[in-house]
């Protein structure tokens, strides 16, 4: 592998929290057993989760990338849907216009139900298309804009929405019983823990695996023996499955209950939830100003 750089160690850092020597210390281990550049940041990453613990995944799901999340709930809450949309700036996620193509994509994708982004796009859109209207808007901004993707929900119980952080995170819950109230408690609280699935029996096998593999090489540092490591193994799964799965996580307006326990007590019941986080796994370029600066005054000089 290639030396670390200072650049590979200010991105660690930045996707994790850890302190900078950590950082460098993590990508030198790692680099020893990674076998290209992808990989060699994944592998530090895991190294700090062990050696840090939670704190060093603590930034991990930093939004990545502009947009918002839009929303759309058919009069009688019984169709749904969900659209997010990137720009490359804050201040364009706020645009007016920018804002109602956004809010006209989501009505279309509950209406006319498209089967991609490609059909959304290829949709009449005024006098125009949903493309053709991106373009002029792009156009008209000086910013690229992109659709990446939409979830249209069909209801069992009633919708209800929760936008966070500028449209930032947009959840939608599918709820039978309870009242509005709870219902907005419970998309407000999708928002803010945001749960790997309804149940622990439906977390993504391979969230599993990854938190087994670092509950693994966390039983191994602490020299503890095989039969004990097993089932420090096995106790730290069983956590994690606890903490990610909606139905057994701590109320956030009220920790002393579990959501399953909130909704027995309403008589209520969660049929799905639909959780959308503008940016997620996108890189966002970081722009060096001191470096852009430095650049455009040495091409003025003709160096």
């Amino acid at each position: 592998m290639a030396d670390i750089t200072a650049t590979m160690v200010k991105e660690l850092r930045e996707k994790t929290d850890a302190p900078m020597m950590e950082c460098k210390k993590a990508l030198t281990e790692a680099a020893a057993i990674a076998t290209n550049a992808g990989e060699l940041m994944e592998k530090a990453e895991e190294i700090l989760r062990v050696k840090l613990g939670s704190k060093a995944s603590k930034a991990a799901s930093r939004v990545a990338a502009e947009g918002v999340v839009a929303i759309y709930i058919s009069p009688d809450q019984k169709l749904g849907a969900m659209v997010e949309v990137n720009c490359e700036t804050d201040f364009v996620a706020k645009n007016d216009d920018f804002l109602a193509l956004s809010a006209k994509l989501a009505e279309l994708v509950a209406t006319q139900n498209p089967a991609d982004v490609a059909a959304l796009s290829a949709m009449p859109h005024g006098a125009t298309t949903v493309e053709e209207s991106r373009k002029a808007l792009i156009g008209k901004i000086g910013e690229n804009m992109s659709i990446r993707g939409f979830k249209r929900i069909p209801a069992t119980g009633l919708l209800t929405q929760y936008l966070h952080g500028g449209a930032k995170v947009g959840v939608l819950v599918d709820i039978t019983g309870g009242d509005a109230t709870l219902a907005k408690d419970i998309a407000m609280h999708v928002a803010a823990s945001k749960p790997a699935a309804m149940l622990a029996s439906e977390v993504p096998a391979k969230l599993i695996e990854a938190e087994r593999e670092v509950a693994r090489l966390k039983a191994v540092e602490s020299g503890k023996s095989a039969d004990i490591a097993a089932k420090m193994v096995e106790g730290s799964v069983a956590k994690f499955l606890k903490e990610v799965a909606l139905v057994s996580q701590p109320f956030v307006k009220d920790d002393k209950m579990t959501i399953e326990q909130l909704l027995k007590s309403k008589g209520a019941t969660i049929n799905a939830f639909n959780l959308v986080v503008v940016g997620k796994d996108i890189e966002k370029k970081v722009t060096d100003f001191a470096a852009e600066v430095a650049e455009a005054a040495a091409a003025a000089k003709g160096v």
